[in-house]
């Protein structure tokens, strides 16, 4: 991947994918605007950066399912430096739908679905004026799980729904841009190594050290080593551990035969 120099803003950085993707991309020379709720976890991570590369990190606190804060945001991807941007916040909200509390329900559409697009929104035209830019968006093996029942995946019909989302919107945005000089990706893990299963997201996971939740998982860095290689090969849609990309190719195929096959006669 380019080393251009610039910076990348990152969402959820405060541990997990976000914090692994903006260490390798400050290893990379860009310099990073570091989003994410806990401020000791952001500042942690900005004086290690500082440390080990040369770069100048910037956190910046924020809680993405509150209006104002991710309109501080938003004008911060809007900048004429941001030629990165990881939409990587996300919650979960698990749970029984007919249970789930209605404040931690319209959280996780907050910053799964609504914070992403309008950060996406905000970088992309400065990025087209520029004339560079790439764009990530992590969404997750889930989105491709909608019928299949609870046990052993969790109860998720909202964020699985979320998820399907950002595969589609990134997908279809990315179809859109095809032809310009931005990269579009849509980042999909299954089971990571991170904390991301010890909190359903109405807190953060407490705590200055980062953890991992007892399911256990890939190990981070290698999903953020299949997301570096796709975009050095312009794939949208990038599934770590996916071998054979058949899948994808039939996925789009089965797509446009139930498009055909519902026209009017």
């Amino acid at each position: 991947m380019s080393t251009r120099r610039g910076t990348a803003l990152v969402t959820g950085a405060s541990s997990g994918i976000g914090a692994a993707y903006a260490r390798r991309l400050a290893g990379r020379g860009l310099d990073t605007v570091l989003v994410a709720r806990r401020a000791d976890r952001l500042e942690d991570l900005a004086r290690r950066l500082r440390a080990e590369t040369a770069t100048a990190p910037e956190p910046l606190v924020a809680d993405l399912s509150e209006p104002a804060d991710l309109a501080r945001v938003a004008e911060r991807a809007a900048g004429d430096d941001i030629g990165f941007l990881l939409n990587n916040a996300g919650i979960n909200g698990y749970g029984p739908f007919a249970g789930l509390e209605p404040e931690l329900m319209a959280k996780v559409l907050g910053v799964n679905v609504v914070a992403l697009t309008a950060l996406t929104r905000a970088a992309v035209p400065a990025m087209l004026e520029r004339g560079h830019g790439t764009v990530v968006n992590v969404a997750s093996q889930l989105a491709f799980a909608g019928a299949l029942p609870p046990g052993p995946l969790p109860e998720r019909a909202v964020y699985g729904g979320t998820k399907g989302y950002v595969v589609t919107f990134t997908r279809t945005l990315a179809a859109e841009l095809a032809g310009t000089p931005l990269r579009v990706q849509v980042l999909c893990p299954g089971l990571t190594a991170t904390e991301f299963h010890r909190s359903r997201g109405d807190a953060p996971v407490p705590g200055r050290e980062e953890s991992v939740h007892e399911d256990g998982g890939a190990p981070v860095d290698r999903v953020v080593d299949a997301s570096l290689a796709a975009l050095e090969t312009d794939r949208v849609v990038c599934v770590p551990g996916l071998r054979d990309p058949a899948p994808l190719a039939r996925l789009a195929e089965a797509e446009l035969a139930v498009r055909t096959g519902a026209a009017p006669e």
